[in-house]
């Protein structure tokens, strides 16, 4: 029986078109000081290329 990657299931997001969209990393803490446009740069989500064999084996049931 294949299993979730958990860690990996919270960093991406698949759209309905079938797009893979990744969380960008270093936003989690510490970004008081940061300017304004960079801290909403960081909520994006960027575009992820991997390829559907890889995407099954960490996320089996998408």
């Amino acid at each position: 029986m294949l299993k979730t990657n958990k860690s990996l299931k919270k960093r991406l997001k698949l759209t309905k078109r079938g797009k893979v969209l990744r969380r960008k990393p270093g936003q989690c803490h510490f970004n008081a000081k940061e300017k304004r446009s960079k801290q909403l740069e960081q909520k994006r989500m960027a575009n992820m290329d991997i390829k559907k064999k890889t995407l099954s084996r960490f996320l089996p049931y998408k």
